[in-house]
């Protein structure tokens, strides 16, 4: 946990959230350059943060995590993403819906890009006709469309205490 708080503060909102190593009395410098230590050391960092001076180490991250009902205009421009209510405990959902859209993304690629395929090859081989094209390409827009909206069936799961 990166602070600009007192150390005392630091380390005991560190115990009651479980979090191992907490650091205080933080400049925006400071946050920024752990930030950059972390991602030399570790790879990819992810950092949480609602005020003005997380924004540069917001934006250094590589996945900047803003909180939006307490956060300010610069931390939410900084971020990737923003939570608007300040739960913390959305961002394991964040993670999960990113990872299904990222997957139906990939479906709807494929998808289109394969009915085109065999809409070329009949094509090639004369056995196409100019309304099997109109059909393929409106089909291949729709099925995409119906695939994407799974993903509005997207149940959240509760917040775990």
């Amino acid at each position: 946990m990166l602070t600009g708080d007192n150390q005392a503060t630091a380390t005991a909102i560190a115990a009651q959230a479980g979090i191992k190593e907490a650091r205080g009395n933080l400049l925006p410098e400071d946050k920024l350059q752990t930030i950059k230590a972390m991602q030399v050391q570790y790879g990819a960092v992810a950092m949480t943060g609602d005020g003005i001076n997380d924004a540069p180490a917001l934006a250094q991250a590589d996945i900047g995590v803003a909180m939006g009902a307490a956060g300010t205009d610069t931390a939410m421009e900084a971020a990737d993403l923003v939570v608007m209510n300040d739960d913390l405990r959305r961002i394991p959902e964040a993670v999960r819906l990113s990872k299904k859209t990222h997957f139906v993304l990939w479906q709807n690629i494929t998808i289109a890009l394969g009915i085109k395929a065999v809409f070329f090859f009949w094509a090639l081989f004369g056995d196409a006709t100019m309304w099997m094209a109109v059909f393929a390409d409106m089909g291949a827009s729709l099925i995409v469309v119906v695939n994407g909206l799974r993903l509005l069936r997207a149940k959240s799961e509760p917040a775990k205490a």
